[in-house]
């Protein structure tokens, strides 16, 4: 993806530079912004953080109240153990089993609830980002708008390009 991503950019680069060797040259504007910055400086990433870790505290209480159920009957089980009589020992052994199978499909459940969660509400941040950066890039005529985070782009020529982090800001505190 990246690498089809980074062939489509320098096509357009070529055709730019190809564009601007003619009589009649069309420059093509781009913008750029760091995607990570606008993203934290919205109420809903804020939001998305404190539900999440709310969320995750919720499940780790409950895995640990779970744990402790199962400590304590396994205890229980190890004091009688010399005492029972085959059968009841056999129960009990059962009883631990399942419980710690319902534990760990817990705990799996969890994980898989907590990371579709995530990813659904991240999906909708990131698709707040990106109508808002359509919206800017749009209105300024820009053929492309490039995401400098993660030393992606490590050099922008500011006369060629605008940064319009703090325009796509702007714009999502006013909405």
């Amino acid at each position: 993806m990246k690498k089809t991503v980074l062939f489509l950019l320098l096509t357009i680069v070529s055709l730019a530079v190809s564009a601007q060797d003619t009589k009649d040259s069309v420059a093509i504007k781009f913008g750029y912004l760091s995607y990570d910055s606008v993203m934290v400086a919205m109420p809903e990433y804020a939001e998305f953080k404190t539900n999440m870790a709310q969320l995750r505290e919720q499940y780790e209480a409950e895995q640990k109240r779970v744990e402790n159920d199962f400590n304590k009957k396994y205890e229980e089980f190890l004091d009688g153990q010399a005492t029972f009589p085959k059968t009841i020992l056999q129960k009990r052994q059962s009883e631990l089993q399942e419980m710690l199978d319902r534990n760990i499909d817990f705990k799996k459940q969890s994980l898989k609830m907590l990371n579709d969660v995530e990813a659904n509400l991240m999906n909708n941040i990131k698709t707040t980002i990106n109508t808002a950066v359509s919206i800017v890039a749009q209105e300024r005529g820009f053929a492309f708008v490039l995401n400098t985070d993660k030393e992606a782009v490590p050099f922008i020529n500011p006369a060629m390009g605008e940064d319009i982090t703090e325009a796509v800001k702007k714009l999502l505190t006013e909405k």
